[in-house]
């Protein structure tokens, strides 16, 4: 775990990586499906049509990323994160201006490409950077912010909804992203490395050298990992997405699921804070495995849950997940193919995971308008990650006979 040095002399880098992955959240689905509900109501759509409207949106974003992405490459986070951050506002404000539904799939790219994709793709990219033997601890500690936004913004808002317009909260999330820039620009007056680079020969991945994304395309490993990626972000996203028909059809209120949401935070936590712990201990080979693991046990549990305690039960298992893999798969992509080019290569695995983001809500959607019931579905999604993490294993165990021995 992080000592108190440690947490004094990397303050200022700690804690803007906690803001950009806070303020991520403004783009990611637990935030946009708070306000699943007024938007089908609003514009007339169907589980399918919101869903598929989600689809294309995010779809957009996810081709943009592979472009966009590298840009990280070639910027300084305190010039690159504050546009951005202008663009995530703007984004936030469409939702409130729009007045058509077709409209509603250019205000879904525009979120999800700066929120969910550039604003955390820059703070992982970053953070994976300024560090080296410290990453794990570092990234297990910047990426709090997603566990700040998943524990309090869904309870606040929904609270709020209830006061005020629905499309008001929208203003007060862009206000909020652009009171984040001076903030920023303050923590990162000087940053922890020239242009955010580093080329020790520490950051070298598999046969000692700096991988190009055209050759992370080409490589076995990036194959056998997509199933992973897409997977995690494909059916995590979707299970927010249908959080409140999911409450329907296990007879609780959505005020009821949404309560839980906190112990989900608390175990998304602690397997951040004890995966980035043990990234710096035993390496990403042997732990990047068992990632995958506890997301199998939740989607079996929401599917034969029969009532709050076991869905609970589900939400810690899901935690466990998503909390390792805020920091287990970014330290990946730095050690097995090193820094020259991360922002380039994570901006593929972004653009995998935000693909993933877009398929999960149109799917599952589609399913339930024909008649395939969301507690099936779960049961499917759970064989799948049994699928993925087999393939995951069989691509590591080949690839770490690459890396150097130190890793």
């Amino acid at each position: 775990m992080p000592n108190s040095s440690f947490l004094r002399d990397n303050a200022p880098w700690l804690t803007a990586g906690v803001l950009l992955t806070f303020l991520s959240s403004f783009g990611q689905t637990f935030f946009i499906s708070i306000f699943a509900g007024h938007i089908r109501a609003d514009f007339g759509l169907s589980h399918g049509g919101w869903g598929g409207i989600y689809t294309l949106g995010t779809a957009a974003s996810a081709l943009a990323m592979v472009w966009a992405g590298g840009l990280t490459d070639h910027f300084r986070v305190r010039v690159l994160a504050p546009a951005v951050l202008v663009l995530l506002a703007l984004a936030c404000l469409s939702m409130v201006l729009n007045p058509v539904w077709w409209g509603l799939i250019p205000v879904i790219f525009a979120l999800r490409f700066s929120g969910q994709g550039m604003t955390s793709h820059i703070a992982i990219v970053a953070v994976a950077r300024w560090f080296i033997a410290t990453r794990g601890t570092a990234l297990s500690i910047a990426t709090l912010g997603f566990a700040a936004g998943e524990a309090l913004l869904p309870l606040l808002f929904v609270s709020l909804m209830t006061m005020w317009d629905w499309r008001l909260l929208w203003v007060g999330a862009a206000l909020v992203a652009l009171a984040g820039i001076p903030v920023l620009a303050l923590l990162l007056r000087h940053e922890r490395t020239p242009q955010s680079w580093a080329a020790s020969d520490r950051s070298h991945g598999m046969l000692g050298r700096h991988w190009s994304r055209r050759e992370t395309l080409g490589h076995f490993l990036f194959w056998f990992m997509a199933p992973a990626l897409l997977g995690t972000a494909a059916f995590n996203t979707a299970f927010f997405f249908h959080r409140v028909h999911f409450a329907e059809i296990k007879g609780i209120p959505h005020v009821e699921l949404v309560a839980m949401f906190p112990l989900y935070t608390v175990a998304g936590i602690g397997a951040m804070m004890l995966s980035g712990w043990a990234l710096d201990r035993i390496g990403t080979p042997r732990l990047i495995p068992f990632v995958q693991l506890p997301m199998v046990a939740a989607f079996a549990l929401f599917a034969f849950a029969p009532g709050p305690w076991t869905i609970l039960a589900g939400f810690v298992f899901l935690g466990l997940t998503t909390g390792a893999n805020t920091t287990v798969p970014n330290a990946f992509w730095a050690e097995f193919y090193g820094t020259g080019q991360l922002g380039s290569i994570k901006a593929l695995a972004a653009a995998v995971m935000v693909l993933g983001s877009a398929i999960g809500p149109g799917l599952t959607g589609l399913g339930i308008d024909l008649g395939l019931g969301i507690e099936t579905q779960y049961l499917i999604v759970a064989g799948y990650f049994i699928f993925a993490t087999v393939m995951m294993s069989i691509g590591v165990a080949r690839a770490r006979l690459l890396l150097s021995p130190a890793s």
